[in-house]
């Protein structure tokens, strides 16, 4: 009875430590099945490959011939001719700028010339004008052309009893269409002695003003009284 007993339990153990063991053993195989569902085998056909690497091949042939292959004396000749013909537009530049700037030239000594005849004959025919008012005397001597401008060579003397003022900014110059041209006036004094000693100075007036002009008109007064008045015209200009 004993033994039978022995025997029961046993085979009972055994029973359950076979059945644990499946369990496990299932409890297991579930686990590591889950794990490898996102992993694949890669495949190591050799036809596969063999296709593949014919495919990268073709594909490289196809890149090689699209893209062209110079030869290095071509490229030579090309940059030559480029450095050719640079140079004759260069050259063509320059020349045609230099025969822009001979007609500018020729131009401006065709525009300057009537100017200077004009002045040198001023000078030698209808000059000079003189003007005297209560022993003051203005005389226009001559003209002549110097850069832009006309330049009167005028000169004053007071014979009378007293000194007179002036102020050149009052000189007024018109010419013969009733304009009022701009001048400058260099080297005539403030204070007029009356000793009958004789100042020379210039008047200037740009000849860009003097276009249609043909006679010009001078006006000065003393000042601040404005009681002489040195007045003439009739002066040359063409």
């Amino acid at each position: 009875m004993k033994l039978n007993s022995t025997v029961a339990l046993t085979l009972l153990l055994l029973a359950m430590m076979l059945g644990a063991g499946f369990v496990s053993a299932m409890w297991g195989f579930s686990l590591g099945h889950q794990a490898l569902k996102g992993v694949t085998q890669p495949d190591m056909r050799p036809t596969k490959k063999l296709a593949g690497n014919q495919q990268k091949a073709s594909d490289a042939q196809k890149a090689q011939e699209g893209v062209a292959i110079l030869k290095e004396e071509n490229i030579l000749i090309n940059v030559r001719e480029y450095i050719n013909n640079k140079g004759k537009e260069e050259t063509k530049n320059k020349q045609k700028e230099k025969s822009s700037d001979k007609k500018e030239e020729q131009s401006s000594s065709k525009a300057q010339e009537p100017v200077a005849s004009l002045a040198s004959n001023n000078s030698s025919s209808d000059l000079p004008i003189k003007s005297q008012d209560q022993g003051v005397t203005l005389e226009v001597r001559s003209a002549n052309q110097q850069g832009g401008s006309l330049l009167l060579n005028v000169s004053l003397k007071n014979e009378g009893g007293n000194a007179v003022r002036f102020l050149y900014s009052f000189l007024n110059v018109t010419d013969d269409q009733g304009r009022a041209l701009s001048a400058i006036t260099e080297g005539l004094p403030g204070e007029l002695p009356a000793d009958g000693q004789e100042f020379a100075g210039t008047v200037s007036i740009p000849t860009a003003l003097l276009e249609d002009s043909k006679k010009l008109s001078l006006t000065l007064t003393d000042y601040p009284d404005q009681k002489l008045q040195l007045k003439m015209s009739e002066i040359p200009v063409r």
